[in-house]
Order: structure tokens, then C-alpha cells, then sequence
């Protein structure tokens, strides 16, 4: 059975890196914890898997290097 290992030293284990965690748990500053259950999987194999319903959160590692730039989200005005 995989160890519950911290935010940070899921950052400095696997950095740089697209992981799939499972039994997240997460505060108001996002994830405080978690179990790494893949480290071997593309983002889209990650993807395709919450889509199939299994139980994997994806999440890039280190996002100051997210490695496709920056995402900018717009909002939407109903005026």
C-alpha cells in the first residue's frame, strides 16, 4: 500500500511532473495531502482515467514550470 505523503514532498519527490493522486485532502490553499497512485502516466492517460470514472486527481507538480505557458480564464458578462 502507497504512503500518504505531503504536498511538498509529493513536489520534491516527483517534480516536474504530471502525478495521479488519490485520497486528496485539501484545505482552503489547495492540497495538503495525498496518496501518488501513478507517476508513469501522461496528462491525457491521467485525464481519460477521471473520465472513466476512476479515482485520480491529475495535477502538474511544480506549476511555476508548467510546461504549456500561461492559462488565462475569461469570464463571462451577462450585460
Amino acid at each position: 500500500m502507497a504512503k500518504r505523503m505531503t504536498w511538498k514532498e509529493i513536489q520534491e519527490t516527483y517534480p516536474d511532473q504530471w502525478v495521479g493522486l488519490s485520497e486528496v485532502e485539501e484545505d482552503d490553499n489547495g492540497i495538503t495531502s495525498a496518496v501518488v497512485k501513478y507517476i508513469d502516466k501522461t496528462s491525457d492517460e491521467l485525464y481519460d482515467m477521471q473520465i472513466d470514472g476512476q479515482d485520480v486527481q491529475t495535477i502538474y507538480t511544480t506549476p511555476q514550470n508548467f510546461p504549456y505557458g500561461q492559462v488565462l480564464i475569461w469570464g463571462c458578462d451577462e450585460n
